[in-house]
């Protein structure tokens, strides 16, 4: 019982951390939890998943689908605090406007957004809400449920595979490290809507396949590129590894399921 008293309390971190959704008092706080509740990001997604889809299907009852493609987004954005649109406007300043590993680092943590952090943020905001708009309504709902727990644990990968790049930043307090069994977990709460939609609609197990290999493979490029440049991932670098593999998703998903 104590056990799983404590796996709640993880998520419940976890959730506070990521959302402004407030958690009960008994939770608590020590800084060693949050290191632990990564196993529980792509929980947080399906909660942000099933909240944006709950959004865009009300919208989409009153009005085109553009405007409840918007509405959700922002509802999401809202819900997080763009903290992971925060992250990839940083990455994108970062590396596209650092030479060398100090000046990529030193441009990360700049609170301030330059111009590559915006047109990427507005490119990635303005591509997500087209591709959702594209597709029928059901679609678009699956969409969401699907893609919002898959990225996070695109992005819980680079924490169990890759180091922290610096000793200081967003993600310190509780992603320098992951088990596998901690991976594990992640994976599984990450590809549980995944096997849902599959369930309810054999037909889409292609292009689901599909849109989980092109999230590992876009997962594993940008991998590959934080290593090289900066020596491993910070908080920034996962937020970007979330929102790239999210519109990777819907990319594939949209390619099957437009109008």
């Amino acid at each position: 019982m104590a056990y799983l008293v404590h796996q709640l309390r993880l998520f419940f971190i976890a959730l506070q951390f990521f959302t402004r959704l407030p958690i009960p008092r008994w939770v608590g706080f020590e800084p060693a939890w949050l290191h632990h509740a990564s196993r529980y990001f792509p929980l947080v997604g399906i909660v942000v998943g099933g909240f944006t889809a709950l959004v865009y299907y009300a919208a989409c009852r009153l009005w085109p689908a553009p405007v409840a493609a918007l509405l959700s987004t922002a509802a999401g954005i809202y819900l997080t605090g763009a903290f992971h649109e925060d992250g990839f406007a940083d990455m994108c300043d970062g590396f596209g406007g650092g030479m060398t590993r100090e000046r990529v680092m030193e441009i990360m943590k700049d609170s301030r957004i330059g111009t590559y952090g915006a047109v990427g943020a507005g490119l990635l905001v303005g591509l997500k809400c087209l591709l959702l708009a594209a597709m029928a309504p059901a679609g678009a709902v699956a969409a969401l449920l699907v893609a919002h727990p898959l990225s996070r644990a695109a992005a819980a990968a680079l924490i169990w595979r890759l180091d922290y790049a610096r000793d200081e930043g967003k993600a310190k307090p509780m992603a320098q490290q992951m088990t596998t069994g901690e991976f594990i977990t992640a994976a599984l709460c990450g590809l549980a809507p995944m096997a849902a939609v599959g369930l309810l609609d054999a037909s889409a197990w292609p292009v689901l396949g599909a849109a989980l290999l092109a999230a590992a493979g876009a997962t594993l490029w940008l991998a590959g590129k934080f290593v090289r440049r900066i020596g491993g991932y910070t908080g920034d670098c996962l937020g970007a590894v979330q929102q790239v593999t999210e519109v990777v998703i819907y990319l594939c998903l949209a390619a099957s399921m437009v109008r």
